[in-house]
């Protein structure tokens, strides 16, 4: 495939990651907005955001066979459309059972676009072979950062409705763009893996599915500390430490920032460290700036420990699913993904309920916890990610 032609797909891919970040971020700093307009309690918030866990769970296993199918660029473009429209119907829902209800559907786009963008980009990093995954979601962490501070500019003068619905007018534009690309070129997957998927199409080798199970376990580690900050931050800043709106909003862009910051020096830093050392240090890092920015009494010292956290969070993830997709092309990435996301998005209402018994500062630690043990295992199998 030409060099070209590789150059248009990554930055199609690129953009697609970076909307993903966009809207999610857009969403999770309306989630006070939305606790208020439902008249729902801690626990019961909890209990609706398990909604998307269970929604993007059950469709993270059907995308990886949708992939291998019809291919993993049709599958993204179809994913991003309803991503983008699913992102506006939070705000029309007044209870909890039907924020619930829109929030699987949510969950559902939301997990099959993240398998479906990231098998795209794993075929991309074996056919420029370079250890690039990381820059991938940086986008998604840059967009990320850029929708919550968004939404914090906006949160004082556009409803949650209006909001949202402008969301999805800029997702369906990126989506169009991108997607455009995304369905002229085929995906530069190997002839000889692609012969293999024909061929046994169903069944992974036990040893290889053990990997890619350890991947997925790094994933899963790792990504409840991305979610416990997304979908608990903005609310940690503001009940428990006395921010504004617009302050806690940064906070989240924050964090944002230093996962960008560090998954763009994601290529070099795996370059210059390797796979395994790169986890184990993230993992202690991101362990440390966990326990400090849950328990600081003050706002800027929380600020601070966030921050460190994104930067030692940064790489983990995105190392976690290129070996997993690396080994077992789309079914790989769908299994570690549902297995991180599972992280990622059952994370939030587990502390939902911590929270509930404790109190939010006290479960946020549990993301430290899982954090270093990301890192263990990252040590205990360094012969698989050499």
């Amino acid at each position: 495939m030409p060099d070209t032609s590789l150059t248009r797909l990554r930055v199609a891919i690129t953009a697609l990651f970076a909307m993903d970040g966009f809207l999610f971020a857009g969403w999770v700093v309306r989630i006070p907005d939305i606790k208020h307009q439902t008249n729902a309690s801690v626990g019961a918030l909890g209990l609706a955001l398990l909604g998307v866990s269970a929604g993007a769970v059950i469709t993270m296993t059907l995308t990886g066979r949708l992939c291998r199918r019809y291919g993993t660029h049709p599958v993204t473009v179809v994913c991003a459309v309803l991503l983008s429209l699913g992102v506006a119907l939070p705000p029309l829902t007044h209870s909890v059972v039907t924020l619930g209800a829109v929030l699987l559907v949510f969950g559902a786009a939301y997990g099959g676009l993240n398998v479906a963008f990231n098998s795209a980009a794993v075929d991309l990093v074996a056919a420029l072979r370079r250890p690039i995954m990381s820059s991938f979601h940086a986008a998604f962490s840059l967009g990320g950062m850029l929708g919550a501070a968004l939404g914090g500019l906006v949160a004082a003068h556009l409803s949650p409705t209006r909001h949202l619905l402008g969301l999805t007018v800029i997702g369906l534009l990126v989506t169009a763009v991108a997607g455009r690309t995304l369905l002229r070129i085929d995906p530069p997957v190997a002839h000889e893996r692609a012969e293999a998927e024909t061929a046994a199409p169903r069944r992974l080798a036990p040893r290889t599915r053990g990997m890619v199970i350890v991947f997925g376990l790094i994933a899963l580690c790792t990504a409840y500390g991305e979610g416990a900050m997304a979908d608990w931050g903005t609310l940690h800043f503001q009940e428990d430490l006395d921010a504004s709106p617009g302050v806690a909003a940064i906070g989240y862009s924050s964090f944002a920032l230093a996962m960008t910051i560090g998954r763009l020096s994601g290529t070099t830093l795996l370059e210059r460290l390797g796979r395994t050392r790169t986890v184990v240090a993230g993992g202690v890092v991101a362990a440390a700036g966990m326990l400090v920015g849950a328990l600081a009494p003050s706002l800027w010292a929380a600020l601070i420990g966030f921050g460190i956290a994104g930067l030692g969070l940064a790489n983990l993830f995105p190392v976690a699913i290129e070996r997993a997709g690396a080994l077992a092309g789309p079914n790989g990435v769908a299994i570690a993904s549902t297995l991180g996301y599972g992280g990622l998005l059952l994370g939030p209402p587990a502390i939902g309920f911590m929270a509930g018994w404790s109190s939010l500062p006290v479960a946020l630690t549990s993301a430290a916890a899982l954090a270093a043990a990301a890192a263990v295992i990252g040590l205990a199998t360094r012969r698989l990610a050499p």
